[in-house]
């Protein structure tokens, strides 16, 4: 015959407890059904709008990215700069793309420097506006000795 052994208890905290914890209350009902009464999701929002200039000239767009490009230090900076520039709906002015182009020669990275061209090539919107920005960066490009991909590899633009 089995003997009836006594029950060890082999969890080291109570389950009842924690089970209530996790019962939602009303209130985080409440907050759940209508976002906009939490103080979080507020704060959240506040933190997210912040980060955007949406109503932002793009005189004032392109101050903002010249300044940083002066100020450039190292690759991952000019890097990370490039992407949010590009990343806007707009192509970036003459005096920024200088700029970003010092900064390439700055930390001594020409594949950076060529991919300015290939973004700009992108960003516009046709052939001749292109060689416009290639026309007006020609005396900085011979001076910094920034080749575009298709003068590199026999390209027409």
């Amino acid at each position: 015959m089995v003997k009836n052994k006594p029950q060890v208890n082999i969890m080291p905290f109570p389950i009842q407890p924690l089970l209530r914890r996790s019962v939602i209350t009303p209130i985080q009902r409440i907050n759940l059904i209508n976002p906009s009464s939490s103080q979080f999701v507020r704060v959240q929002r506040a933190a997210y709008s912040a980060g955007h200039a949406a109503d932002e000239s793009f005189s004032a767009f392109n101050e903002r990215y010249t300044q940083f490009f002066e100020g450039v230090q190292d690759l991952f900076e000019l890097q990370r700069g490039l992407n949010n520039c590009f990343a806007y709906d707009l192509v970036p002015a003459v005096p920024t793309v200088e700029a970003a182009l010092r900064a390439a020669r700055r930390v001594n990275d020409l594949p950076t420097a060529v991919r300015i061209f290939e973004g700009l090539k992108e960003k516009v919107e046709n052939k001749g506006q292109y060689q416009a920005y290639l026309d007006e960066l020609k005396p900085l490009r011979d001076e910094l000795g920034v080749p575009t991909k298709e003068e590199m590899y026999g390209q027409a633009i």
